[in-house]
């Protein structure tokens, strides 16, 4: 990496992580963030919007602002 590459920031659960890269799948995130390959990773929103479900293969921008990401294990949804 060189001097003038930013680094972009993203949390996952509550935990801190950095990429130069500027956007990242869901897969890539929950490689990153250590999350297991079949919980879903949603997208905290702002304001009164609803979090957002994000797919493995969808991309997400981390350059727009600190995006905040929470992990949900598959026997919670339905429940």
């Amino acid at each position: 990496m060189t001097e003038d590459q930013k680094l972009n920031h993203f949390f996952v659960d509550g935990k801190k992580y950095e990429t130069a890269q500027t956007a990242l799948t869901g897969a890539e995130i929950k490689s990153i963030a250590g999350v297991a390959a079949n919980y879903q990773l949603f997208l905290e929103e702002e304001g009164d919007k609803p979090d957002k479900a994000i797919g493995d293969g969808e991309a997400v921008n981390l350059t727009e602002r600190v995006k905040h990401f929470f992990a949900v294990p598959p026997a919670t949804f339905g429940k």
